[in-house]
């Protein structure tokens, strides 16, 4: 009776331990899920807002766009649409950075393999979504700024060519993975100078992806009216 008992005692202990682990396993499962950006979640933020057909429509602060500088933005946009990512000087990489502050973005945190413009395989899922999102309905057809930012590790030159160069990556990626015009795709490098965390400088937030939504088709459509 005692072996029979001390059986049931072992067999009640494995069976809570294996228990465990199935648990622990399936919330470490749900927690690298987490870190993978769906489709619909960049959809979402790239989508540009909808503004209202009138004014009557609207009880929250009317923004003001002036014509003039939307027209010359999108001129701007048109010029540097099809240019290799290195042929961008300083001053067309400043002039992008301050136009995509009111444009619909989103920052991805996507892994290179070290000192590589590689994409890391455990970043691909999120690299497969923005290549599903830029080709849903809502967005397909707008122009998208795809730039890359690195953390504050090593010199200038050396952050700017490799942000340079992982731009090109997702670029590559997305033309040849989902057929996305590569005119639609407007390549640029920040290097470390511009920091998404400065006071972490070192942080993994720093070393982003973002992707912006220069230009939506009903405005491009009703430009053209």
């Amino acid at each position: 009776m005692a072996n029979i008992s001390a059986a049931k005692t072992f067999t009640a202990i494995v069976s809570v331990a294996t228990l465990g682990v199935a648990i622990s396993f399936s919330a470490g499962t749900a927690l690298a899920q987490e870190k993978n950006v769906t489709e619909d979640q960049i959809v979402r933020a790239l989508a540009p807002e909808k503004k209202p057909l009138t004014r009557g429509l609207s009880t929250g602060p009317q923004t003001t766009v002036d014509p003039a500088v939307t027209a010359a933005e999108g001129k701007f946009v048109q010029r540097i649409r099809g240019r290799s990512t290195r042929s961008l000087s300083s001053a067309e990489r400043e002039e992008i950075a301050a136009i995509v502050k009111d444009k619909p973005k989103i920052d991805l945190e996507i892994n290179f393999d070290y000192n590589s413009a590689d994409i890391s395989a455990k970043s691909l899922p999120s690299v497969q979504a923005l290549g599903r999102a830029l080709t849903n309905n809502d967005l397909k057809g707008s122009t998208f700024v795809v730039a890359g930012h690195t953390d504050a590790a090593g010199g200038d030159a050396y952050n700017q060519d490799l942000s340079e160069r992982r731009a090109d990556a997702i670029k590559r990626y997305l033309v040849d993975k989902y057929g996305i015009n590569g005119t639609d795709l407007v390549t640029v490098g920040y290097g470390k100078s511009k920091l998404k965390d400065p006071g972490q400088p070192m942080a993994e937030v720093n070393r982003r992806v973002q992707v912006v939504n220069m230009e939506n088709k009903a405005t491009a459509s009703n430009a053209a009216k």
